[in-house]
């Protein structure tokens, strides 16, 4: 009756034979929320530890990626201008040829201009030859 008079007055006793504010049921229900609130901060804890170094990882791998793209970008470039050079290396020679042959031809036709009054020269004499016997 005394337990009940009491329970009425929002006093309980717990497995000690102290008096609580709280039922029994009530502050064991409590003390193991309590007891999970732990863990579960702990396990919070130690996911933000793991996302923490996973981060830190794809920010390393990013930035390496980052680099390499880099350097991709540079022999791509690199590529591009060594392909420009080729083909004005390309032009300038066949320039050059083209300049050279067209001098070969005119140094051709100067010859040939020059063999031909030669040949002329020469059958002029011959032919003053057979007139004069």
């Amino acid at each position: 009756m005394a337990d009940e008079a009491l329970a009425r007055a929002g006093l309980h006793f717990d497995e000690f034979n102290k008096i609580r504010v709280l039922e029994p049921e009530v502050a064991q229900q409590t003390k193991e929320l309590k007891e999970e609130c732990k863990e579960f901060v702990e396990k919070i804890g130690d996911f933000q530890k793991i996302v923490g170094t996973f981060i830190d990882m794809v920010d390393s791998v990013a930035k390496e990626v980052e680099k390499e793209k880099i350097k991709a970008l540079g022999a791509r470039n690199l590529l591009k201008s060594i392909t420009k050079q080729r083909e004005a290396q390309q032009q300038q020679l066949q320039a050059l040829i083209t300049e050279k042959k067209m001098q070969l031809e005119r140094l051709l036709r100067i010859q040939q201009d020059a063999l031909l009054k030669e040949e002329a020269s020469q059958n002029e004499f011959i032919d003053q030859l057979i007139l004069q016997k």
